[in-house]
């Protein structure tokens, strides 16, 4: 189940960024953006969702409004649950979601580094809409039209 965020689920969130982009510190040379990110301040703006299953928190997500996207922030699931399809569902719950606000596209960025990330998005029909070198984070930025 996903549902919005509560105060309650900061500690999983942040721990569950932590797990899930360590794997690629030794790549990009320092954390991942994601893992630095600033939950409690996603959460009080409404914009922090978790993939609830039995009463555990297995992933969560971050967007936020961006022009006339919705711009995915962030997906992260938990080590032992990756592969199950969680990170999908978040990725297409934040695309019915900029469709349910009227929105025109998702927009999301991914590290150079994050290679799985290249493969995925295109898979899920984001096209590759340039790369930049962001807060010293070499980035790939990807848009998908939802309407």
């Amino acid at each position: 189940m996903i549902r919005k965020a509560k105060t309650s689920d900061i500690a999983a969130t942040h721990e569950i960024a932590s797990l899930a982009y360590a794997p690629y510190t030794p790549l990009i040379g320092r954390p991942a953006a994601p893992a630095l990110a600033d939950h409690q301040a996603h959460l009080e703006r409404e914009e922090l969702w978790v993939y609830e299953e039995a009463g555990k928190v297995l992933g969560y997500l971050s967007a936020f409004p961006d022009g006339t996207a919705l711009a995915l922030d962030a997906v992260g699931v938990t080590p032992e649950a990756q592969g199950k399809g969680i990170g999908r569902a978040l990725i297409a719950y934040c695309e019915a979601l900029a469709a349910r606000r009227g929105l025109d596209a998702v927009v999301l960025y991914t590290n150079v580094h994050m290679t799985s990330n290249l493969r995925l998005y295109p898979n899920l029909g984001y096209v590759e809409t340039g790369r930049d070198q962001v807060d010293g984070y070499d980035r790939v930025f990807f848009r998908k039209s939802v309407n």
